[in-house]
C-alpha cells in the first residue's frame, strides 16, 4: 500500500505536498507526485503526468489524496487503477464549469465507490466555492460526501481530515 499526493498546479504546492506526506502517519509509503513543470518551466501535460502516476502506482494498492489541477488528473488516472484504489480524497477542485469534467467525474464513479471517496472544498474557495463544488458533485451523485470548511482561500491544510478519512 502507498499514497500518492497530486498537489496543485503552482509550485508552491510543492510545499503544501510534502508538508502533508510528512504528517501524514499511515504506516506505508508516501510519494508526492512533482509536476514536470516545475523543473523544467514548460507547459503542464496531463498526459505525460498520468504516464509517470501509474508508473510511480505500479500494481500496488494505493489512497489518492488531490488537489486543484490534481482532481482533474486524478479524475483521469484513478479510472484506469479502480482495483488498486483504497480511498480518495479530492480538494479544492478548480473547475466544476465544462461537460468534460462532469464526464471525468461520471467515469469516476462507475470505477470507485462512493464510500471510498472524500471532497473537501472550502466555503469560499476562490476558484470553486463550496456550495459550486457541492451542485457539481451531487449533480453525479447525490451520495457522494463532500465536506465544506471555512476558509475563503484555495490552502487546503487538513492533515487531520486526510489522516481520519485514509486510516478507516
Amino acid at each position: 500500500m502507498k499514497t500518492i499526493i497530486l498537489p496543485g498546479y503552482s509550485e508552491h504546492n510543492k510545499d503544501w505536498a510534502m508538508d502533508l506526506a510528512g504528517k501524514l502517519n499511515l504506516g506505508h509509503r508516501v510519494a508526492v507526485i512533482e509536476w514536470e513543470h516545475w523543473s523544467t518551466g514548460g507547459s503542464f501535460s496531463a498526459k505525460k503526468e498520468i504516464e509517470k502516476i501509474l508508473k510511480v502506482v505500479g500494481a500496488e494498492k494505493v489512497n489518492v489524496v488531490a488537489k486543484s489541477v490534481g482532481v482533474a488528473v486524478g479524475l483521469e488516472v484513478v479510472p484506469r487503477i479502480s482495483s488498486q484504489i483504497n480511498k480518495v480524497i479530492l480538494c479544492g477542485i478548480a473547475s466544476v464549469a465544462n461537460e468534460d469534467r462532469k464526464d471525468l467525474l461520471k467515469a469516476f464513479l462507475s470505477k470507485v465507490p462512493v464510500e471510498k471517496i472524500l471532497c473537501i472544498q472550502n466555503e469560499k474557495d476562490k476558484f470553486v466555492p463550496y456550495k459550486e463544488a457541492e451542485k457539481f458533485y451531487h449533480s453525479v451523485s447525490p451520495e457522494i460526501k463532500i465536506i465544506s470548511k471555512p476558509r475563503s482561500d484555495h490552502d487546503y491544510p487538513y492533515t487531520e481530515d486526510f489522516q481520519k478519512f485514509l486510516e478507516d
